[in-house]
């Protein structure tokens, strides 16, 4: 994974797609970016939204297994889980590219609930709306996994 054209260690730790709105996400092995639109088969692509994916890192999940919560990648509804990288130090409007083909535009840090989520009721918190980041798909491509 490349930030701003800087080589970085970050890496894909899951890549995850929903049927529906609303819903923890599954992780499937390969997923399909598709230019302004968001995961081919994803409730939340739509070309007419500038958060046509989300990007959550592992680092943020594990601070609510480490509060005694059972949860893992696509969990928060992220769509690209990473690892090794500090999301929220890449700045809005920023391009990042992805495996060899994807190229990711930055467009929101955080996003507001409106409603408490099933995590947001078990622990009293959720990651997802302080550490979660959106972007839109500027070049398509196939994502996977990196081991």
């Amino acid at each position: 994974m490349c930030s701003n054209n800087n080589e970085s260690d970050g890496k894909v730790k899951a890549v995850c797609i929903s049927q529906k709105t609303g819903m923890k996400k599954k992780k499937i092995p390969l997923g399909l970016l598709i230019e302004n639109f968001g995961f081919q088969n994803d409730a939340h692509a739509n070309s007419k939204t500038h958060r046509q994916v989300s990007l959550l890192a592992m680092e943020s999940i594990k601070k609510m297994q480490d509060m005694g919560l059972k949860v893992s990648e696509g969990d928060f509804a992220e769509n690209i889980t990473t690892q090794g990288i500090d999301l929220l130090l890449i700045p809005i409007g920023a391009k990042i590219e992805i495996g060899e083909d994807v190229i990711l535009e930055i467009t929101q840090h955080g996003k507001e609930c409106h409603a408490p989520c099933e995590i947001y009721r078990q622990a009293g918190t959720c990651i997802m709306p302080k550490e979660g980041i959106f972007a839109r798909v500027i070049q398509g491509g196939k994502i996977k996994r990196v081991i």
